[in-house]
This record gives structure tokens, sequence and C-alpha cells, in this order.
């Protein structure tokens, strides 16, 4: 899962909008937080967003494919980000948020039934 440091460059240039970006590589990869939420992941120069039930028809219906790390069908709860997002600031702001939204979701405690 290598990492390009001019893709990694150009993705951060990307995000750094949202304001509060932070990375760290991890099993080859990087892993992006905002405000330590982790919400993205790059690996072999593609960016992945983290989507959940709510999200995940979006990316689908974008054409996305979600994150298989060791191939076969076992995959993450990540999903490409559409090509449009990585060259407009405005679709990478909303597809972002997204990401950022599910993140937060994830993270949610989860009420317990009695």
């Amino acid at each position: 899962m290598p990492v390009s440091p001019d893709f990694l460059d150009y993705v951060l240039e990307q995000l750094s909008p949202l304001g509060g970006i932070t990375h760290r590589r991890m099993f080859g990869g990087v892993g992006v937080s905002r405000h330590d939420l982790f919400f993205a992941l790059i690996a072999d120069d593609g960016l992945y967003f983290k989507a959940d039930e709510v999200s995940r028809p979006d990316f689908e219906a974008a054409g996305c494919e979600p994150f298989k790390p060791f191939g076969g069908d076992k995959a993450m709860s990540y999903w490409s980000v559409p090509l449009d997002a990585l060259e407009d600031p405005d679709e990478m702001r909303v597809w972002s948020t997204r990401a950022l939204d599910a993140a937060l979701r994830a993270k949610a405690p989860k009420s317990r039934k009695r």
C-alpha cells in the first residue's frame, strides 16, 4: 500500500481548507484525521473516505469502490473518493464532510436495549 510523497502532499493540500488535518503512516498507507477524528486513509495512491449505512449509498451512486486491503470480498468501511472530488475543492468539501459525519456517527455512544 505505498503512498507517493507527491500524492500525499496533493491530498493534504486538498483537505487543508477543513483545518486541523493531521496524518500518520500506518501499515504502509497513511491515516488522515481532523481534530483527532480518523476519517480517511490513503493507500496505493488512492484516497478513501469513511462511509456508513447513511453515506454508503452516495458512494455507490458515484461509482466508488470499497477499500479491500487484502483483496477478495472483505471490505472495510472506507470507500474511494470520486475523481471529481480530487480535482474540485467544492466537491472535496462535500465528500469530506460526509466522511467526517460518518466518523462522528461511528464514534457516538451506542444506545443499549434493556
